[in-house]
């Protein structure tokens, strides 16, 4: 698990957890039956607090992402490729239409978005 925490980001740490150890697992780098290290390990290596820590885990259990077992931990989850592709897709349908809602209170078009997406993903 490689995760990088920015204290000057916009987005909560938790969050930041989450997105990256997500991504991780959907991109097949964290496999499943992985390990995640116990919470008050994790905070105190990220040198942040339990609370922020254990918010993560619990809203990558709440995706399925990951399995927690009494007294044993947290492990990556077993997936097969069309799982995964399928909640990639839903986790990232979700995102966008936030995303969405956002543009078009400034009033832009699906193709105005389009091309902003375009600039923004060859950055």
């Amino acid at each position: 698990m490689n995760v990088a925490i920015s204290n000057s980001s916009e987005k909560p740490i938790y969050q930041q957890l989450f997105e990256q150890i997500s991504a991780q697992i959907l991109k097949g780098e964290l496999e499943g039956g992985y390990c995640l290290p116990p919470i008050r390990q994790a905070a105190k290596e990220l040198r942040v607090s339990i609370i922020t820590v254990k918010k993560a885990w619990e809203e990558l259990e709440r995706c399925g992402l990951i399995n927690t077992i009494t007294g044993k931990g947290c492990f990556v989850a077993e997936f097969s490729s069309d799982e995964m592709l399928r909640i990639r897709n839903e986790m990232v349908l979700k995102q966008m239409v936030n995303d969405i809602s956002y543009y078009k209170s400034f009033g832009l078009t699906i193709e105005e978005v389009m091309e902003l997406l375009k600039k923004a993903y060859t950055g």
